[in-house]
């Protein structure tokens, strides 16, 4: 018996929705669970707490039937119009950009913002949509059969948006991929049908993201110094009430040095000063807030991306 834990991850959706955004692209990635149950991890210090993660390089390296596996996935979405993304290729670009990365840092505080191997992917691959999937394959005397249990998470909130669960029928000879095929197939169009309706409130009510506000230590002011008799907490939410799709935000905590921001909606588009319609996502809709504080009030600060859907915004310098 052969359990196989893979996540699929979909990306920007279709151009009739999105305007000038991507064609729906998806992207297969092995799962935490059967990457370290296989042994590809990589274990590290966090903080003094040991933390193991995924190795998806050392997987897709050394794993055929994982490969055989995501290339099935991968044909399925494509004929439902999904173009699939290579993750070996994904690999490969976070590899490029690995020194820059681990070069992160504040020269004020020496602080490091670290990303998880799956946020780093969501974000090179800009995914919508991570398709969680599990399946199992059994026997029954000659015959193989295999179980599965699909979720569609949103990647920027993993938040679970729809599901479908279901059985194959029995085959004397049909390999894992083909098992898996003919199991998914009758359980597609439901499954889509969730993910139609999770991007029609998207469109209609803003995609939702998390943006955390803090202070570094050596600027000398905090979110309670008074811009224009309010103070810079007031000014922040003031922005956030006219940016986000219908004010739609939640201050869950704040203090004199940071601010936590939840369940904001930012639009999936916004027209530029020469009149173009660009795609928004979690680093543009925070970088207009960066620039609409050095511009009115002249206050520096850098732009950190969190995985896809959470960004920080740090003030004091760059």
């Amino acid at each position: 018996m052969k359990r196989i834990l893979f996540s699929v991850v979909l990306a920007a959706v279709s151009i009739s929705l999105f305007g000038q955004a991507k064609k729906p692209t998806i992207m297969v990635v092995p799962s935490d669970q059967y990457c370290i149950s296989k042994g590809y991890k990589m274990e590290f210090e966090n903080m003094g707490a040991k933390q193991t993660l995924p190795d998806y390089k050392a997987a897709m390296q050394n794993d055929a039937e994982l490969r055989l596996v995501i290339t099935k996935m991968g044909n399925i979405m494509a004929d439902r119009g999904f173009p699939l993304k290579d993750l070996e290729t994904e690999l490969k670009n976070l590899e490029k950009e690995a020194a820059e990365t681990s070069m992160m840092t504040s020269s004020s505080s020496g602080s490091e913002m670290t990303e998880s191997p799956i946020d780093m992917l969501k974000r090179t691959a800009k995914a919508d949509i991570i398709m969680d999937l599990s399946f199992e394959v059994k026997r029954q005397g000659p015959n193989k059969l295999i179980t599965f249990n699909l979720k569609g998470l949103d990647a920027y909130t993993s938040k679970q948006i729809t599901g479908a669960a279901g059985q194959g029928q029995p085959s004397s000879s049909a390999g894992a991929d083909l098992l898996l095929e003919e199991a998914v197939l009758s359980h597609m169009d439901g499954f889509n049908a969730g993910l139609q309706r999770h991007f029609d409130d998207m469109f209609a009510n803003g995609r939702e993201v998390k943006v955390m506000v803090r202070v570094w230590s050596n600027w000398g002011e905090t979110l309670e110094t008074e811009y224009d008799d309010k103070e810079l907490t007031e000014v922040i939410e003031d922005w956030f009430f006219d940016n986000t799709v219908q004010g739609r935000y939640s201050l869950s905590d704040a203090s004199e040095n940071f601010m936590r921001l939840e369940q904001v909606r930012i639009p999936t588009t916004r027209t530029d000063e020469k009149g173009r319609e660009r795609a928004v996502d979690t680093r543009s809709f925070v970088n207009d807030l960066r620039k609409n504080l050095k511009d009115k009030y002249q206050i520096e600060s850098k732009v950190y991306l969190r995985g896809l859907g959470e960004a920080w915004l740090i003030l004091g310098e760059k």
